[in-house]
């Protein structure tokens, strides 16, 4: 019914140092976590380059002197057992790496790392099921790790995102123990789309990079940076912090010059950031802080307004603006838009996803939900019909469609339609109070009262929320 949020890669990488650092040593344990997760129940088909850029990484690890173990599809209890055999392999002095292909999802500013069984219906279950990145980073300095490296390709647009009342697209920055290098494959908050080809862009300039002798960590990074940015035309840009003290190389020997910078762009045109954590974007406020009551024409611009300066919005627009054709940029814009309370906004934003994509079922759910909250009531059946012919039995346009009867008064329709989402997810927290609302309705008070406690226990402010969307 709402906005999900939400892909994920995590690569943390051992490095070989200068012959000032104790990492440098041959006898210095070099090890390695790798990680591809492709099929995700949620996702209407497997990610394409996830396993096969974790296989690339692995054998370029392992060419560099990496101890490094591959694991494909990994559930949650096999992704935390993988990582408590890399903490046991991390001796004082070692450098690490992990790196994870998959989907990841930005919450309480942190970025967690998706298994491929995990349920994630609210945020909280986030903090459940998925892997924070810091915690991974902080366990490996715990350990003595001397060199902690977090490589990230987990910016995709993902199937859990529109579960949550509140958005944030991508992912989020690291505040990471000293002696760590962290990259994104995209910018904090941006979102990118797999291609056809057998491994990514930003994966393919990595292994590319890591494997040129005497070429520091950071060095790497930047020129990888550099390669996808201009590949893609600016389109997706990854994002490096650092907090190294000293020089790491993969590959050791000596430095070779720069190529020519159509073939290999100098690393001085995208340096790396600081070593103190950049700032986090703000984080979303929850819809219901903003929905009190429909918002007017003149409240959507004033809102429009306030959030020309957020960061993710602000990156979107430049997105569209460099290119109109792009439908997934004006569908998280509005998303945003949606989570913010600029309601009529957000419905043109869907209007030119669906423009340009008509089979953008999540489009077609959120400008449901929208409608819904705004009163467009008709309209939004038509989009929430549409959206379920796309895809049967999608438990967040079953959701929507629920409360748009709810709100119709069509309270047999929406109890029908609550029971089909709770089939799917039986702690659906809206589908359950939606559903306590019908049935106290047409008479089923008990049966309702049990629905509105159970919610209620699940999330406190559910009756806000309902309440904020002119549902009581």
């Amino acid at each position: 019914m709402k906005i999900r949020l939400g892909l994920v890669v995590l690569m943390v990488a051992a490095m070989i140092a200068v012959p000032r650092s104790s990492a440098a040593d041959s006898s210095a344990p070099r090890v390695a976590l790798v990680i591809g997760n492709t099929r995700y129940p949620d996702a209407d088909k497997p990610l394409s380059q996830a396993v096969s850029d974790a296989r690339g990484v692995a054998d370029e690890l392992k060419r560099a002197g990496f101890d490094a173990e591959l694991g494909e599809d990994l559930s949650g209890d096999a992704m935390r057992r993988a990582f408590d055999r890399l903490y046991q392999r991390t001796k004082p002095g070692a450098a690490a790496l992990v790196f994870f292909s998959g989907f990841g999802i930005q919450s309480g500013r942190q970025s967690y790392l998706i298994p491929v069984d995990a349920q994630i219906w609210t945020e909280p279950d986030v903090r459940r099921d998925g892997i924070a990145l810091e915690s991974v980073l902080n366990e490996l300095n715990s350990r003595g790790a001397s060199v902690k490296i977090a490589l990230v390709d987990a910016s995709r647009r993902n199937p859990f995102e529109r579960r949550f009342r509140s958005f944030s697209a991508g992912l989020a920055p690291v505040i990471a123990p000293s002696g760590s290098l962290v990259m994104y494959a995209a910018a904090l908050s941006a979102v990118v789309t797999d291609n056809d080809s057998a491994h990514s862009s930003f994966v393919g300039a990595l292994r590319e990079e890591i494997r040129t002798p005497g070429l520091s960590a950071e060095e790497a990074f930047n020129r990888t940076r550099t390669t996808v940015t201009r590949a893609s035309r600016g389109e997706q840009v990854p994002w490096i912090s650092s907090s190294l003290a000293e020089d790491f190389v993969f590959a050791p020997g000596v430095a070779t010059a720069d190529k020519p910078t159509a073939e290999k762009p100098a690393a001085a045109t995208a340096p790396v950031e600081a070593a103190k954590p950049a700032p986090a974007p703000p984080e979303a406020k929850p819809p219901q802080a903003a929905e009190a009551k429909p918002a007017s024409g003149g409240d959507d611009d004033k809102l429009v307004l306030a959030l020309a300066s957020d960061p993710t919005v602000k990156s979107l627009t430049a997105q569209i603006a460099d290119k109109p054709s792009d439908g997934n940029a004006y569908y998280r814009r509005g998303q945003v838009y949606a989570s913010k309370g600029a309601y009529r906004t957000a419905i043109k934003d869907f209007d030119e996803a669906i423009r340009l994509n008509g089979k953008d079922v999540e489009a077609y759910n959120n400008r449901c939900w929208v409608r819904t909250v705004i009163g467009e009531l008709e309209p939004a059946l038509a989009d929430c019909d549409q959206a379920l012919l796309l895809r049967p039995n999608f438990v967040d346009a079953l959701d929507s469609r629920g409360l748009l009867h709810l709100k119709s008064g069509r309270d047999k329709a929406a109890i029908a339609d609550f029971d089909a989402a709770l089939k799917v997810n039986p702690r659906l927290t809206s589908s359950l109070y939606g559903r306590g609302l019908a049935r106290k309705r047409i008479g089923l008070a008990s049966e309702g009262e049990i629905d509105l406690t159970t919610a209620k226990k699940l999330d406190p402010n559910i009756g806000k929320e309902f309440a904020g969307y002119g549902v009581k």
